[in-house]
């Protein structure tokens, strides 16, 4: 989502005897129709002091932050048994069929697009970007996507630093103990403070101009959550999903301000370190339940697939001028997000559900 991220850990994997954080799910969800929602008007409105949820990017810090703890739940007690090769398999099979489909999706749409002129790219170069985008290699060569480093479905820059994180994870994460995480994780906290000063933002990570920016973010959100689950941080609350909802959605509407990067790392290192260990220890309702285990499902599946018509949607946005704002703009995002989640939906039956199982059943 990072974009995507925590949004790339499936509960399926966990083992069945364990409880299940259903919360959590239904919050990766949000967090993935508040990106989705961002890119949107990102495309139409560029200054984000204008947006009214200017800090959507931040939902990918989120993705991490989960991501962190849930692979702690999923694989510390038992990495060691299953061994490195096993544990890549399995995250290749959870994370990669989606990389492929987002590919082969903003491919087309590349060469589909009926608003605006399609660079002018040689087909050599533009089989470099769809086998690196395919290999998850970050490839940012293409100026008018601002050097995105995988120009055919830019969220995934979040998923090769997903990939980095996992197999950092794998190789000595889980081997160390709490104080040495505690004390890692402070250490990434500092290197995240120094790349939002330098940038102005923690908004970066997607780009080539801003590449490191991504390590940053996913050094410091994936180490924290694992930090939460492991110092056993389950707050008991009474707030259920709706409120934590709105909590989430808070940090993403947060005014934006260039130079307010203080205020990101506050929300990234505090809040959504409390946010998580609430939703670890919240209670729902079977009803409410089955909501978030399906916003849950639904979240990867999104953030890997909206983005093959968001440029798309840039170019009818400027033909149509839309960047005026008001009701039409309103409308038109609102169709397009809701357009998008029933298209992931489809998504996640047809396609992502169906080919994790069969890969599975391969051994």
């Amino acid at each position: 989502m990072a974009e995507g991220s925590g949004v790339t850990v499936g509960t399926s994997e966990v083992q069945r005897t364990k409880p299940h954080f259903v919360v959590l799910d239904g919050l990766r969800g949000v967090a993935a129709v508040g990106v989705v929602t961002f890119h949107f008007l990102e495309m139409v409105i560029w200054n984000y002091s204008k947006l009214w949820i200017g800090h959507g990017f931040l939902a990918v810090d989120f993705f991490f932050c989960l991501s962190g703890f849930v692979m702690g739940y999923a694989y510390d007690d038992r990495l060691k048994t299953m061994g490195l090769l096993s544990f890549l398999k399995a995250r290749l099979i959870r994370l990669h069929p989606l990389v492929v489909l987002g590919t082969v999706l903003g491919l087309l749409a590349f060469y589909a697009n009926p608003f605006g002129i399609t660079p002018g790219y040689g087909l050599g170069k533009v089989a470099l970007m769809f086998v690196a985008s395919l290999l998850l290699i970050p490839y940012g060569v293409m100026k008018e996507r601002s050097q995105n480093l995988f120009s055919l479905n830019a969220p995934a820059w979040s998923l090769f630093w997903e990939y980095v994180a996992n197999v950092v994870f794998a190789l000595a994460l889980y081997r160390v103990k709490r104080g040495v995480l505690a004390v890692l994780t402070v250490v990434a906290a500092v290197l995240l403070c120094w790349a939002g000063y330098r940038a102005g933002n923690l908004a970066g990570g997607w780009s080539a101009r801003n590449f490191w920016d991504g390590g940053a973010r996913v050094a410091f959100s994936f180490m924290a959550g694992l930090l939460v689950y492991r110092m056993g941080w389950r707050l008991r609350t009474r707030l259920g999903f709706g409120a934590l909802s709105v909590l989430l959605l808070l940090a993403l509407v947060m005014p934006y301000a260039h130079g307010g990067w203080i205020r990101e790392v506050a929300v990234i290192v505090v809040y959504f370190q409390l946010l998580v260990a609430l939703g670890a220890g919240a209670t729902v309702a079977p009803k409410v339940e089955r909501l978030c285990r399906f916003s849950g499902d639904l979240s990867y599946p999104l953030y890997m697939t909206h983005y093959s018509v968001i440029w798309i949607w840039g170019d009818f946005a400027e033909k149509h001028k839309l960047a005026t704002g008001g009701p039409a703009l309103a409308l038109d995002v609102t169709c397009g997000v809701v357009t998008m989640v029933a298209f992931a939906c489809l998504v996640m039956v047809a396609y992502d559900k169906p080919v994790r199982a069969y890969l599975r059943s391969r051994g």
